[in-house]
């Protein structure tokens, strides 16, 4: 097992946007690109990694405000989240706008996620978990090898993520 992680907060919500890497391969992903894509970039550059994916656990703009300016300067698929968060991504203007935030714009998703797929960065390869409840699209990246598991929202010290926003759902 050769997985990697680093967290970086972004944005002034400093919202965890996480690098994850395979080490033998040097191929990296950014789970969660809210913003501050430049700092991300770097970071994948002062690893010494080639970035060949983004991966989204759900598409609230402090998750997923980012990916179009990424995609503009690195040309990598966009995997996650689950389709039924397809409207948050259409959506990304109207969100940056509701909270005072510089215009955030819709992209195109490479690949939706469903229950049981699985995505690989490197070598390394995760489980997806469909978790609605914080947005209907919510999913998370189980590595069962090393036990480690990216939630996005779902899950906070001592509580779970908001379920009152569009598409939530306290019951799931």
């Amino acid at each position: 097992m050769s997985l990697r992680h680093k967290v970086i907060p972004v944005t002034l919500f400093e919202q965890n946007c996480t690098l994850v890497w395979c080490d033998k391969t040097r191929e990296g992903a950014l789970i969660d690109p809210g913003g501050s894509v430049d700092e991300l970039l770097a970071e994948v550059r002062r690893q010494e990694l080639t970035l060949t994916k983004v991966l989204l656990t759900h598409a609230h703009i402090d998750h997923a405000g980012g990916v179009a300016e990424l995609l503009r300067k690195q040309s990598v698929p966009v995997e996650g989240p689950h389709q039924s968060d397809g409207f948050w991504i259409n959506a990304m203007e109207q969100q940056s706008q509701m909270l005072g935030l510089p215009a955030a714009e819709p992209f195109q998703v490479s690949r939706w996620l469903e229950e049981g797929d699985t995505v690989t960065v490197g070598e390394e390869v995760f489980k997806i978990i469909h978790c609605p409840g914080h947005s209907p699209g919510q999913v998370a990246f189980w590595h069962e090898p090393s036990r480690w598991i990216q939630v996005g929202d779902a899950l906070f010290v001592g509580s779970i993520g908001r379920t009152d926003l569009p598409g939530g759902d306290y019951a799931t």
